[in-house]
Formats: structure tokens, sequence, C-alpha cells
């Protein structure tokens, strides 16, 4: 152990680059609707796996050479190009993470409420928060989780003075963990004393999110490549990592400190296509799948032998329009313009068919904050023409629409959906080019600032107005004077703002919501910061989805939750 892992001091944070959601599950075979991967985060930058392969030509999960292997088979659009909790926004990283890491704290499987995981008490008081850790909890590679493994998990996520910090850590560092602890004290092993930077209300449910999870120390200060190996605590361990055929294998954990799993092993397999996907369930070739559209949970409605399960999602389609990058943008009548001109009723009902509806703030309507007195732009190109004209710009301009391919758990259909805008801003002078892009790319892409705009979306991680408000558009850096949008180069500058959008009067709202611990006060906060997103318009903002998995007649105990997750632990398998 270094001699400073005990207690450390906030010192610079690295700012760089960085969602899931709350429901009760509902179980329903719906005609018609669709819904994607919300199992994890769904954020704008990081990186992560290539769409379109409908890889995964090893094995598909046969059921062991023995016969007595119990294996589950989960389908999805894309593969994890990392296994690193720190070095990810994506939810197709975090599905596969959740399975080998825990955090000190968790969230019960499809609720928002937190349970016990690796602390096993807490509290927290103004700027202090205490935790006991539980003891006896082996990491994969043997070793013993005590408080030192979460302050090295701490000091490499954001911590630039620690030997091992990682470089390339995620813009999750600081706005989940490295803005907020001033420092961390190890009382004991199993004791964990942190002081906040400030009263920092949501700071409990940030300890239960993906990127929170517990990393071995060995690992953190050994020579292990995290982005291939996962050396947590989870009840599944990693055994096959096959990049070339998008296929990721986990079994069961034998030291597991929790009720073992209930099949042998896990196999994540990558089939890119929607129907393709969809195909597979229905002829028994998978167990679970995510990224449906409306199309693809047709083919499982009453195929007999799967059906399509529900819930309610906490997330947001939207599109952002790039302030630092597009000076039109910067104007509020060109964006509520645009808003006005695209008829995000006809992609809700049209295009995503039943499976979500118009979104009209950044906060969805699951989530305490949401301001029940704000409405959807209505479809009005008269209302758009004349913004435009008053704003100068009359005669029309141009700009690049950039996108990702496959279907997000927010937008299950991305290039119809990017169609529909380029067709409705045309009626009004606007031309749109559309830059369509593998999901891998795109993260990368817009993570740089490079799209004029862009389609995107989140799904919450904590279940928190915060982790919208603040973590989205909120730019967590100075801005200039009289300016409301910053430079993307400004240092600090939080990039899963991916309009760079910077409005004084906002930031300060989420700001006091953010210390102040009394939730209808609180509440009352967001209230206002969602009336002020509205009406300056950072977005277009699009929809708020369900959240829908196809299953197979032989699974059980399979909680469609869309916070977390996914709670594989549980699932019987036939």
């Amino acid at each position: 152990m270094s001699p400073d892992t005990t207690e450390t001091s906030r010192r610079s944070f690295l700012q760089r680059a960085g969602g899931a959601t709350v429901a009760t599950a509902s179980v329903a075979s719906l005609a018609g609707c669709g819904g994607d991967a919300g199992d994890g985060s769904d954020g704008s930058d990081g990186s992560d796996g290539s769409d379109g392969s409908d890889g995964s030509d090893g094995s598909d999960g046969d059921d062991g050479s023995d016969g007595t292997t119990t294996t589950l088979r989960y389908g999805r659009g894309a593969h994890s190009s990392t296994l690193d909790p720190q070095n990810t926004t994506s939810g197709e990283v975090a599905k596969v993470t959740n399975q080998a890491y825990e955090g000190l704290i968790a969230f019960q499987p499809g609720e928002a409420s937190l349970t016990e995981s690796l602390a096993t008490d807490w509290s927290l008081d103004g700027d202090s928060v205490t935790l006991t850790l539980r003891e006896g909890v082996s990491f994969h590679d043997g070793s013993e989780f005590t408080a030192d493994d979460f302050i090295a998990t701490y000091r490499r996520f954001v911590d630039d003075d620690y030997e091992y910090n990682f470089e390339d850590a995620s813009v999750y560092g600081p706005f989940t963990l490295g803005n907020w602890i001033d420092s961390i004290e190890a009382p004991s092993d199993y004791e964990l004393s942190i002081t906040l930077t400030q009263t920092y209300a949501p700071f409990l449910r940030n300890l239960a999110m993906f990127a929170a999870v517990v990393i071995s120390q060995d690992a953190i200060e050994g020579d292990t490549n995290l982005g291939e190996e996962m050396v947590g605590t989870g009840p599944f361990q990693l055994e096959t990592l096959d990049d070339a055929n998008n296929r990721i294998q986990l079994t069961a954990f034998d030291d597991y400190w929790g009720e073992a799993p209930n099949v042998d092993e896990v196999l994540f397999l990558t089939r890119g296509q929607n129907s393709t996907r969809a195909q597979a369930l229905v002829e028994e070739e998978l167990d679970i799948i995510d990224g449906l559209d409306p199309d693809s949970m047709q083919i499982i409605e009453g195929s007999g032998t799967a059906e399509n399960r529900t819930a309610t999602g906490i997330n947001i389609g939207y599109m952002a329009f790039n302030l630092s990058r597009i000076e039109a943008f910067r104007d509020r009548r060109v964006r509520r313009a645009i808003s006005y001109a695209i008829d995000t009723q006809a992609i809700v009902e049209n295009i995503y068919s039943g499976i979500a509806t118009q979104a009209d703030q950044p906060i969805p309507p699951a989530l305490f904050g949401h301001n029940e007195d704000v409405s959807p732009y209505e479809h009005d190109p008269e209302q758009a023409q004349s913004l435009l004209e008053e704003a100068g710009y009359g005669d029309g301009f141009s700009f690049s629409l950039t996108t990702f391919q496959n279907p997000r758990g927010y937008n299950p259909a991305p290039l119809p959906t990017a169609q529909t805008i380029r067709s409705n801003l045309s009626e009004v002078g606007i031309d749109v080019s559309i830059d369509d892009r593998q999901f891998s790319d795109y993260l990368t892409y817009t993570s740089q600032g490079n799209h004029d705009a862009t389609l995107a979306g989140w799904d919450t991680d904590n279940a928190d107005p915060d982790n919208f408000c603040y973590v989205l558009l909120h730019p967590q850096t100075d801005v200039p004077d009289g300016q409301d949008w910053v430079s993307w180069d400004t240092e600090g500058f939080n990039t899963s703002n991916n309009a760079a959008w910077a409005n004084s009067e906002y930031m300060g709202v989420v700001e006091e919501a953010q210390q102040t611990t009394n939730q209808e006060a609180r509440a009352e906060l967001y209230r206002e910061a969602a009336q002020i997103a509205h009406d300056e318009a950072p977005w277009v903002f699009i929809d708020y989805a369900d959240e829908v998995r196809g299953v197979s007649n032989g699974v059980s105990n399979y909680t469609v939750a869309a916070i977390g997750g996914p709670y594989l632990e549980a699932v019987e398998v036939e």
C-alpha cells in the first residue's frame, strides 16, 4: 500500500470526457412498440464498441461440453471496446462491468431506492460522509476488499498527483466524485470518512453509479490492463474477451460474498441489426435482448417463444446545438425557430410508434423537479420562419447533423429521426446534411466538439435531476461575462455538455439545488431550471422513451431496470 492512500486532499482534478434510469418494472406484450439498451449509461462521450457488426460467431453459448453448464445469452447491438468503468460513458460497457464490479452503495433492482453493497451503513450530514464497509469480501484476484481499495479507485479517477492516475479517465470522474470530494480518510480498514467540498445533496446516489465501482488497489498499482481485464468483487468474473467476434464470456465467481448467481455463465453477444437480434431471440438462440424498435418488437410479439417487457424509463433524446461551433446557434431566436420547425410529435408518434412521449425539458417526467407547466414546442413553421427573419436568417443557412447509426434507448430510430429533421428544416430554408457514424466513432467525434449539431440522449445514472441538469447542461468551468456559451477548448470544460451552453441564470439555479437538502425545495429549483432550459432551447427536446427488452419464455427472475444493472445474477434459465 502506498503511504499516501490513507488520506488524500483535493488538489487538481482532471476534467475530461462523460447515464441509466429508474423505474419499477412492468411486464407487457406490446405490438408496435420498441426501445433500446438502457441498463447503464448511454452518455455522449468516451469510447464504446463498434456498431453494425452482427459478429459473435464464436459460440453463442452452448450449454457446456458436460451438459451441466447453465448459460444466459444476452444479445445487444454493439460490443464493448473497453472493460474499464473509468474510461467510458457508454451503456454497452456498463452492462458488462456492472456484472463484475460493485460500488459502495447500490440501487434496488428496478427501483430508485438505495441498498447495501460494499458498504453496510452510511450517513450524510452537511459536508461530512461516513461509511462502514463490508468485511470478508474478496476481489476476483483473491485480494481482500478494504477502504484503501476505494481510495485508490478514487485517486486513479480524478487525482493527477497520484502515481497511478488514469490519464484517459472519462468526464464521469469530476462530476461523480472529483468535484465534490475534498478529502478521504480511512480510520480503519472498514471505515471511510469523506469531507465534501460543499453540501452536495446527490452524493450518496453518485456512489451507486456505474462509474463509482470499486477496483482492486492491487490491480490499479500493478500491471493489470483494466481495459481488457476486470478485477472487481461482483458475482461474475471475466472468462473470455473475444473482440474479434464481439463476444464476452463471464463465469460465476465462486468466492462471491453474496448470494451465488443462478447461472454458471453469461455470454454477451452482438447482433448489430435489430431484426436479426429479435429473430435470434424467437428462434431461442438468445435469452434476453435490448435495442428494440417497433419493427423488431413485432417479430417478438406473438412468437410463442418470447415476449416484450417494458418499464418506465428516465431518459431523454434530444438534438444539441453546438454553440461553440455555429454562430447562428448562439442566437436564442434561431434555436427556438428550429424547435418550432421540427415536428417532434410526428417523430414520437410515427417513428417511435408509442414507446415514447414528446420531451419539453431536460428533466424526465418520472423524476422530481419535472416542471408540469412546461409544454413541448408545437410544430409551427410560420413561427419558425418569423423568428429566423427576426434573427437575420430569413434566407436560411446550413449545418451538419451528426447521429449514431444503431438505436439507443432514448432514440430507437436515429436515421429516420435525422431524416425527418432534415425534411422539416428544409421547409424553412435550412439545409441539413446528415453525418451518421458508428457509435464508437460518434462518441469520439462529438466528445471532441466536431459536430455542428448532434442527436444525443441520456439515461440517468442516479435518479436525481442533477444528473441531467448539471451533467448535460452546465459547463463546469468559468464563462466569459455576457456570454451564454463557452469554447470547446476552454480548460476544464465539461464535454458532456454537447451544446457548449453556459447560461449564468440556469447555472446559478442548478448550483443552488445541489446544495439544498430539502427535496421539495430542490424540486422547485429544478422546475425553475427546466423552464429556463425550455425557453432558451439549447436543445431540441425530442422524447422520453420507455425501457423495452425482449425476453425468452425460458427466462425467469429478470427485472427490466432503468437504472443500474442489468441484474443478471438473479436470472434463471430453463
